[in-house]
């Protein structure tokens, strides 16, 4: 995907993507590597090939890894999510940033699909119409300043830290977080 200059933006926005899927990413106002960037990877050069071609992309160590050996859907979604920190428009929000990494920290919650809406954070059992089929709490970065977890709408509990937020999700897990895996 290549987005255009426009009135805030000085360059265009470069995006690789596999199957849907972001792996490289950059900023340039030479359309010249533009067009480098964008015949390399349709032509089959691989994130290292591209970018040695196009210095302004980069990527994160994780798309490697994906690209020579294919993560599963959960763990693919997981690395992706994350890695919104670097992109506009998520950069800008560091609160839902937080919540995602103390979610990925926890292993039984990175077994699971993750379901952002709005932000907020929930968690599935399944990849297919995951969001009919939601496991536990969901958490919500910017709830009155704190970090909300709640049960279908309903406020269980505000925590300052995402850590605490993650914690009483797991606790409240089916089986008390000890382990569900999300199924394709």
């Amino acid at each position: 995907m290549v987005y255009p200059p426009g009135e805030k933006r000085r360059t265009f926005q470069v995006s690789l993507k596999d199957n849907g899927t972001p792996l490289a990413w950059g900023w340039t106002a030479d359309l010249a590597e533009v067009v480098r960037a964008t015949a390399a990877w349709t032509g089959g050069a691989g994130l290292e090939e591209t970018k040695a071609r196009t210095p302004f992309l980069r990527f994160s160590p994780w798309a490697l890894v994906h690209e020579r050996e294919p993560f599963g859907v959960v763990e693919l979604t997981w690395r992706v999510k994350l890695d919104r920190i670097h992109m506009p428009p998520y950069d800008r929000h560091p609160r839902p940033h937080a919540v995602l990494a103390a979610a990925y920290a926890q292993p039984v919650l990175r077994q699971l699909m993750p379901v952002h809406s709005h932000f907020n954070l929930g968690f599935s059992a399944t990849v297919e119409e995951f969001w009919k089929t939601r496991v536990g709490h969901t958490i919500w970065p910017y709830d009155e300043g704190l970090y909300g977890v709640r049960n279908e709408g309903r406020l269980v509990a505000r925590t300052e830290t995402p850590a605490e937020a993650v914690a009483l999700v797991v606790a409240a897990l089916p089986g008390g977080g000890s382990g569900r895996r999300a199924e394709a």
